[in-house]
């Protein structure tokens, strides 16, 4: 559990300690819990409520809004399976998400085409877009503010991240996993969403407390459920800022289970940011003392598309 507050208004003494505890954190799980983040929860609570509007409808009235993963717009029933990003396979994921993606564009066309296109907004749910757009602001800001954290607990200059974040690409999923009466009973090694980690630098995850859950996965105890505080925000680091650090943090790895047997009918609606950087950013490992394993250079975007082809389900028809 790290409190923003003393990080940011507190002396040396207690943001060192911050800085410490969150190294901790992430060389052992690559999960944090945050608390004094400023989010009102008031307004992911009627994201939740405008986006579930959405989701209820039936299928035929959600189709025109139908995307692949990385695009923007409805992501039906089998549209990801999140374990073939570790080369797993599985059945698809039994969730639907509603995604947005960065859409500023940069000026430079091949840049724009493939990754700042315009954002698609449900006409069904007119509410939801003032309350996205005031939550993503919300989230850029935060995200930033953690990596200038995460640099700080490496030792290094608070922009070592944040200077490669001035046109960064970002998205966004409001991820409805409803019960076994809409998806039907799971598969053998079907979840809501298969074990894996996130691809870019920082995941900020709003989420709700269920038997059907989000895991967290260590190599000291394995599968376990996440710990949940109401007013927390759970965040994770992804592949590019455990490529960054020389594997010295961990991306979190984690899973949603299915709906629980026992409660069947459960329904849940979580909030996920994925930050990452300006598009093809070096990613290099930094050096000894801090990483302990030096790996290839990447470039960030031919990365983050690789993942995004990878965990995306094609339609039979094609």
């Amino acid at each position: 559990m790290i409190d923003l507050g003393p990080w940011r208004s507190g002396g040396p003494e207690a943001r060192a300690r911050t800085a410490v505890r969150v190294d901790e954190a992430l060389r052992a799980a690559g999960f944090l819990l945050v608390t004094g983040h400023g989010v009102d929860p008031a307004l992911p609570a009627r994201i939740r409520e405008a986006a579930g509007e959405f989701f209820r409808l039936p299928a035929r009235a959600k189709a025109p809004y139908a995307v692949r993963v990385g695009g923007r717009g409805w992501l039906g029933p089998g549209a990801e399976a999140n374990s073939y990003a570790e080369g797993q396979a599985s059945p698809p994921d039994l969730k639907e998400s509603w995604s947005f993606a960065a859409e500023d564009p940069t000026g430079v066309p091949s840049v724009d085409t493939e990754w700042f296109a315009p954002n698609t907004w449900p006409a069904e749910v007119p509410e939801l877009r003032p309350l996205v757009t005031e939550y993503l602001r919300l989230m850029r800001t935060l995200s930033d503010e953690l990596l200038e954290l995460l640099a700080g607990a490496l030792g290094l200059a608070e922009d070592h991240f944040t200077r490669h974040t001035s046109h960064p690409t970002w998205g966004f999923n409001l991820n409805w996993y409803p019960g076994t009466e809409v998806v039907g009973p799971p598969l053998p090694g079907q979840f809501r969403i298969g074990a894996h980690t996130d691809f870019g630098t920082v995941t900020v995850l709003d989420r709700q407390l269920g038997a059907g859950g989000l895991q967290i996965h260590t190599e000291a105890d394995g599968w376990q459920d996440a710990p949940f505080d109401p007013g927390a925000l759970t965040v994770n680091i992804g592949d590019l800022m455990a490529r960054w650090t020389g594997d010295r943090w961990r991306a979190g790895r984690h899973r949603v289970l299915p709906p629980p047997a026992d409660t069947p009918a459960e329904e849940l609606i979580s909030l996920v940011y994925f930050y990452e950087c300006d598009p093809h950013t070096r990613v290099e490992s930094l050096p000894a003392p801090v990483g302990r394993v030096v790996h290839d250079p990447v470039d960030s975007h031919t990365y983050l598309r690789g993942k995004l082809d990878a965990i995306s389900v094609a339609h039979p028809q094609e």
